[in-house]
């Protein structure tokens, strides 16, 4: 739960909301509730902006408010094809030293989305909680592959998705071609890996077989910062719903995930997630399903 100030083709945002934890509690509130969120801010955060996440039944009983000190905040610029960008500052605030505590009332809980933080924090929730979740996801990237990596490799043990970008992958595992990186990955804990492309999809591995999902072609692309971070809500939430952890229907959790990630790339930060419906949603996953339906003669 942070600030970001963004610099797009499109525009410059200014200071807005962002961090991973809003865009996945945002995200996954269209499926499950409650979400229980886990979180550090400080005391810059908006009250409105807490009021508007428990309205969505997301509930803030581990989301830590410092009182003397600032949020993290993240200022970026995206090149033209909006695929590369520029970190111009990173303050880490609040989020330098955060040790995360578990209350009793998040107990029990069946799913456990981790977002892209540091290894030692992930462990740290993971160990804290009395019974395993059904199903542990967890997002990580290239910087604590640099800094971190003996930690990411412990923290892989304890998993059973891993959500990761291409060129991620090929540096976790020092293979170019993603199939053979998949394998490897597959190697180090993990049960299932999703490998996130962006524009052009995601791919999801297990031991046995393959699923690819393509991304909605999009007229314009306005802020593509949150939608790794709205992919995994969506593909949580989906899963969370449903109590179904079978790899058929991850297939389908991939591909809610991409629709609510096409929504998320529509405006500025969390804006776009705010204003979508039920109707919205179910209007987009059919444009998914229409994306990749076709009907072949084998002769």
């Amino acid at each position: 739960m942070a600030f970001d100030e963004i610099e797009t083709p499109f525009g410059k945002s200014g200071r807005i909301i962002g961090g991973a934890a809003t865009y996945i509690a945002y995200a996954a509130s269209n499926f499950v509730k409650p979400i229980q969120q886990v979180s550090v801010i400080g005391n810059d955060f908006p009250q409105e902006e807490l009021d508007s996440l428990q309205q969505r039944g997301v509930r803030l009983d581990a989301v830590e408010q410092v009182p003397d000190r600032k949020s993290f905040f993240w200022a970026g610029k995206y090149h033209l094809d909006m695929n590369s960008r520029d970190t111009l500052v990173t303050e880490l605030n609040v989020l330098g030293d955060f040790k995360p505590v578990i209350p009793e009332s998040y107990q029990g809980a069946e799913f456990l989305m981790l977002g892209n933080l540091a290894p030692s924090v992930q462990i740290s929730v993971i160990k804290q909680l009395k019974t395993r979740p059904k199903m542990i996801v967890l997002d990580t990237m290239n910087f604590w592959m640099d800094i971190a990596l003996d930690e990411l490799k412990e923290v892989l043990t304890m998993i059973d998705v891993l959500l990761i970008n291409d060129s991620e992958a090929r540096q976790l595992t020092g293979e170019f071609s993603l199939v053979k990186a998949a394998k490897k990955v597959l190697t180090m804990g993990p049960k299932y890996l999703i490998i996130k492309k962006g524009e052009h999809g995601a791919l999801l591995f297990n031991n046995k077989e393959v699923f690819f999902a393509p991304a909605l072609p999009l007229e314009e692309v306005f802020d593509p910062t949150g939608a790794g971070d709205t992919f995994a809500g969506g593909f949580i939430g989906h899963i969370a719903k449903t109590k179904d952890i079978s790899f058929n229907n991850m297939k389908t959790a991939i591909i809610v995930g991409s629709a609510m990630a096409s929504f998320c790339v529509e405006k500025f930060g969390t804006q776009r997630l705010v204003e979508i419906t039920k109707e919205d949603i179910d209007t987009r996953l059919n444009e998914f399903v229409q994306l990749v339906n076709f009907d072949i003669a084998l002769v």
